[in-house]
């Protein structure tokens, strides 16, 4: 159960902490609504890092948390640990691109391993019933 909560806890952090990007970022740019949806913009690129964030944290903490409540095996707590990676990996390949236009692989990592670990976790979540 440790590792789901570690892990739960650290999807918080990312998505309060990008929350708080966000906010600072639109105090820096003088923007109180919206924003600019150039891909290049350094705030639209923070909105999109945290929206992107808080729709999928949210599901992985659920299936980490019931998961973890049944005692799983140690890979399955790997997966948790890969899972929670690749939400903070999409999140800088999110931020730090130079442009969301053209790819990144940090965005493009973080994303496949996000599906890949989000399927085995939901499929896992059905064995814990």
């Amino acid at each position: 159960m440790m590792t789901a909560v570690i892990c739960t806890a650290l999807l918080g952090l990312l998505v309060f902490g990008l929350g708080l990007a966000v906010s600072l970022t639109r105090g820096q740019t003088g923007t109180n609504f919206g924003a600019n949806p150039d891909p290049a913009d350094r705030l639209y690129k923070m909105v999109r890092a945290h929206a992107n964030a808080t729709e999928y944290a949210p599901m992985l903490a659920v299936l980490m948390l019931l998961i973890g409540a049944h005692n799983p095996a140690s890979w399955i707590l790997w997966v948790m640990g890969i899972a929670t990676l690749s939400r903070y990996l999409h999140a800088a390949g999110v931020i730090f691109s130079a442009t969301l236009a053209q790819p990144h692989p940090l965005r493009f990592i973080g994303a496949l391993l996000t599906y890949v670990c989000g399927i085995i976790l939901s499929v896992v979540a059905f064995w814990a019933l």
